[in-house]
């Protein structure tokens, strides 16, 4: 069974970060320069929150807001929802949709921060998953018809 921290190994990078002092331009400048959808908001070592594209556009841009005068403390989601490494990929779906997320910080045994997953990282690595799982159940058919006689993809009645 796949777990966070192997959809979390796919994942290239540094963890993307911001204080929640800064202003939303420049957590909208992290996202642009490293190609991500969101940043982590971190006070002294301390994860206080994320913010998102999305925070950007319905807290700052909708409203009229300016985001060179807007601090992140204003937009960005406080307490964000934080899982173990070693949880299963199926799990951290279900904890996605049971609060309605679509990102997940991940923190190893000592409660120490090692990234960030979006439901796009599990998504596929749950869908590498299956479709390994479907290799092996089609090796697995095409043995079992070597050993009976039977064509590959043709069952006896």
């Amino acid at each position: 069974m796949n777990t966070v921290k192997d959809a979390l190994a796919q994942k290239s990078g540094a963890l993307i970060h911001v204080r929640s002092g800064d202003m939303v331009v420049e957590a909208l400048r992290q996202m642009r320069d490293n190609r991500v959808r969101s940043v982590l908001v971190i006070d002294d070592d301390v994860l206080v929150g994320i913010v998102t594209q999305g925070d950007c556009a319905i807290k700052v841009l909708l409203p009229g807001l300016d985001a060179k005068q807007t601090p992140v403390a204003q937009v960005m989601t406080g307490n964000p929802v934080c899982v173990p490494e070693h949880m299963p990929i199926e799990e951290a779906i279900a904890l996605m949709r049971g609060y309605q997320i679509r990102r997940l910080v991940v923190v190893n045994d000592a409660k120490k921060l090692v990234g960030i997953l979006a439901l796009d990282d599990l998504l596929l690595r749950l869908g590498e998953e299956q479709h390994a799982l479907a290799g092996l159940m089609r090796a697995a058919r095409g043995r079992r018809a070597e050993c009976s006689g039977t064509p590959t993809g043709r069952r006896q009645p």
